[in-house]
């Protein structure tokens, strides 16, 4: 009696087959902005590509193909720069994170504005999730370097309800020297703040931090893994939909 109840309520927990097309959208916003330098820039394309091959984000990806996980990438800067790398893309067999990695490893630089603009950057990525797949769950990623200093700030996005209803987790890019105590007060800790504080929406949202570009593969290695192989497949009831404030985004 104790098996059948335990397995009457894994069961439960699982989404019927109908719904079984996507089980997280997962959009990656990387900074652009004056503080990245082009080495700093393929760093981190570069390293977005390494980590989506590391052994243990592969397995995580292809571990419940009948529901893959689906990414988008975009690069920002200034208020008025998004500029889309990869559209929605499935990502359930090998051929699929292939050729996803081969975008980013094509990738080219475009000049883009010097200054940061996360509030832009947060409502360019919910009108992308809101015209997305319709996931069990749906993650925007943000990564940066720096606090908002151009456009809306993320805060009052935020508080406006224009990043309603999907995770927002961020990963920041900390100077590589603080990783030494004594100087992790004035700089890395301080942006994890402003992170946690004005960015990171939803259930279980988090800040990953990367001691420097050359440690950004590692860190967003990491990240995924929370992302991707951290939450039980149907372990939690899907989030409410994006809803129309991103479709009217996308339309402005």
């Amino acid at each position: 009696m104790k098996m059948q109840l335990a397995l009457a309520l894994t069961l439960a927990l699982v989404p019927p087959p109908a719904s079984a097309a996507c089980r997280l959208a997962l959009a990656l916003a990387l900074d652009v902005s004056r503080s990245v330098d082009e080495e700093e820039y393929q760093l981190q394309t570069g390293g977005l590509a390494e980590a989506l091959g590391d052994p243990d984000v592969r397995a995580a990806l292809f571990a419940f193909p009948e529901a893959p996980v689906s990414l988008a990438i975009y690069e920002w800067s200034s208020e008025h720069y998004q500029r889309l790398i990869l559209d929605w893309t499935p990502v359930g067999t090998e051929a699929e994170l292939a050729a996803v990695r081969a975008r980013l490893g094509g990738w080219k630089r475009q000049p883009a504005p010097e200054s940061t603009g996360i509030g832009a950057a947060l409502v360019y990525g919910a009108g992308l999730i809101g015209r997305g797949p319709d996931c069990w769950d749906r993650t925007l990623d943000v990564s940066s370097d720096g606090e908002n200093n151009s456009g809306p700030v993320p805060e009052r996005v935020r508080a406006e309800g224009r990043t309603a209803g999907f995770r927002i987790n961020a990963l920041v890019v900390g100077n590589p020297y603080e990783e030494r105590a004594v100087l992790s007060w004035n700089g890395e800790a301080q942006l994890t703040a402003y992170f946690k504080a004005n960015v990171i929406q939803g259930p279980d949202a988090f800040v990953e931090v990367a001691y420097g570009y050359r440690n950004f593969a590692a860190a967003m290695q990491r990240k995924l893994m929370r992302e991707i192989g951290g939450r039980p497949i149907g372990g939690l009831p899907p989030l409410p939909p994006a809803g129309r404030a991103g479709d009217r985004l996308a339309r402005q």
